[in-house]
């Protein structure tokens, strides 16, 4: 049998195929790019979720080169976001009493069992899942998260080593020793030089990353003028490749981290999903969320094998790569083996780098991910969507990272419950000049076909808007002008029925009919006709009372009104 010299395309990773040879020069040099900012952001990711600096590279290399493999979206930079530290930390400091090897572990296993649960969804199909959080949901989510990660670093900052579990714990604990001019001097003036070091190029949009500037400035400062004793510093790495760190831990562990790994796992997928959705469309192109959802899954599930933890996509680390003009996922390869190579050949170079450069690094990011302008737009815009936001900020800033999620989940779908359960409603009149018909009030000059009633009904029908319906139809028809024959649906935004609501449809039917008025429906969607027919309902829905438009529906009855 001849065999064919074509590679499989299974063989070749998703992001890397139909790569043309003219993109390495640019893979390489944004790599080497990638790769000035992914040591210090990692390993002050790391300090925000309480865990050694080098887990921060562990959860940086391993997912890279992870997703470079199988990752769908061309160019996404995978790794430790400010956005998830805060949970992480809500999540292990309950289990781990203060046991940094035992944090390691239980941070290792939240990462597995986001992994699987990421894995679990693909499978079954949920990638549809970044719809969930609707904008003003995300918008209290994001600010109230980057508010408590701003906070759980200002104690770093200013050099003072306090207790707690919570930022705000942390900062309250503060208060007093800022107050008892126990404030380290040194430490500040480090901590703000690095955050304006950071944030002017940021703002000057240069193309050397200020977070670069920042840790070489410090590190510099630190070693020369021999402020390692005045200043908490991180130490040197150990040196050594990612290896497993899951010791110690049990199904206990297990059990109890699994919800903390839901809420996670579904912000990691909202947030990724949505970044790479807007990179692909950005390049007229489209991600399967579905193989996205896998792809994060085994990204998160090999970090947390191998000494890392939970990662998300970087809305700080990816621009810098796309910026820097990468064209692919060896990018981001290339960034992760750079990392390996520094942890190998240079773990000392970290021994002069001050934890409050790190806090600068976090407070930074947290900066970032902040919306007020998206805030504001959304306060103008909106006064009912303006409260979810601000109940989704509440809920995380007041209660918690873990239970402000879950809040904010249920408020996505207290909302679209909302929506459903009382859904907008018209009737539609004839206007003079406009093809169709069209809701009376935006045209309150349009007129009624004289024995005819035409309405709206913008949702699904089911238990909780079927009775609705009714009502709608009755107090329209008592508002109506005497004499009216017929009752046409709009039916069109109606894309399903249950068993509740075709009971109310057929009593609303049943009523009109002792009323002298016929029920017919326009433009309802096939799938809707056939759940009445499988209800049993047909003989009393006949075909005559379907139409596939609205002005076939008119024309009919006109007909009929003028044969009788």
């Amino acid at each position: 049998m001849r065999r064919s010299g074509k590679t499989p395309s299974w063989v070749v990773p998703p992001a890397l195929r139909g790569y043309r040879i003219e993109w390495l020069r640019h893979d390489l040099v944004a790599g080497a790019t990638l790769f000035a900012i992914l040591v210090p952001a990692g390993m002050a990711y790391a300090q925000a979720a309480g865990l050694p600096p080098v887990t921060g590279l562990y959860a940086t290399v391993v997912p890279l080169l992870v997703y470079a493999a199988v990752g769908p979206s061309r160019v996404l930079v995978l790794g430790p976001d400010s956005a998830l530290a805060p949970m992480i930390v809500a999540a292990l400091v309950p289990l781990a009493a203060d046991n940094e090897q035992r944090s390691v572990a239980l941070a290792g296993l939240l990462a597995l069992l986001i992994g699987g649960i990421l894995l679990l969804g693909s499978v079954l199909k949920l990638g549809i899942a970044t719809g969930l959080l609707s904008k003003p949901i995300r918008l209290g989510y994001l600010n109230g998260i980057a508010l408590l990660v701003a906070v759980s670093q200002l104690p770093t900052l200013l050099g003072i080593s306090v207790e707690g579990e919570t930022p705000w714990e942390k900062l309250f604990a503060a208060v007093p020793k800022v107050l008892a001019g126990e404030t380290n001097l040194t430490a500040l003036l480090l901590g703000l030089v690095s955050l304006a070091l950071i944030l002017v190029p940021r703002w000057l949009k240069w193309k050397v990353p200020g977070v670069l500037i920042a840790v070489v400035v410090a590190c510099i400062a630190v070693a020369v003028l021999g402020l390692h004793e005045q200043v908490k510093v991180t130490g040197a790495l150990p040196q050594g490749l990612p290896a497993p760190a899951l010791g110690g831990i049990g199904w206990a562990d297990v059990v109890t981290l699994l919800p903390a790994a839901a809420a996670i796992a579904l912000i990691v997928f909202v947030d990724t999903g949505t970044l790479s959705q807007s990179l692909a469309a950005a390049k007229d192109g489209r991600v399967s969320g579905n193989h996205e959802m896998a792809a994060l899954g085994a990204a998160n599930a090999a970090s947390g094998l191998l000494g890392g933890f939970a990662v998300s996509a970087s809305t700080s680390r990816t621009p810098v790569a796309v910026e820097a003009g990468a064209k692919s996922q060896l990018t981001g390869a290339v960034g992760a083996i750079l990392v390996l190579g520094f942890m190998l050949v240079a773990p000392a170079v970290t021994e002069f780098l001050p934890a409050a450069t790190l806090a600068a690094i976090v407070i930074a990011a947290a900066a970032g991910i902040a919306d007020p302008a998206g805030v504001r737009r959304l306060i103008g815009l909106s006064r009912s969507e303006s409260l979810v936001m601000l109940a989704a900020f509440l809920g995380v800033t007041i209660l918690g990272v873990l239970p402000g999620v879950a809040v904010a989940v249920g408020l996505a779908i207290l909302d679209f419950l909302r929506r459903a359960w009382d859904p907008y409603r018209a009737e539609l009149v004839d206007v003079p000049g406009i093809p169709g018909y069209h809701d009376v009030s935006r045209h309150p000059e349009g007129e009624r076909i004289p024995g005819l009633l035409i309405l709206r009904f913008d949702a699904p029908l089911f238990f909780g808007n079927g009775a609705l319906l009714g009502s709608f139809v009755r107090s329209e028809l008592d508002e109506a002008a005497d004499g009216t024959k017929r009752v046409i649906l709009a039916a069109e935004p109606v894309t399903g029925i249950d068993t509740t609501a075709l009971d109310e449809l057929v009593e609303l039917d049943e009523w009109l009919d002792r009323h002298g008025v016929d029920l017919v429906f326009a433009e309802l969607k096939g799938p809707v006709k056939d759940r009445l027919l499988q209800y049993g309902v047909g003989a009393r829905f006949s075909p005559e009372h379907f139409y596939p438009t609205v002005s076939a529906a008119v024309r009919a009855f006109q007909g009929e009104d003028r044969q009788g």
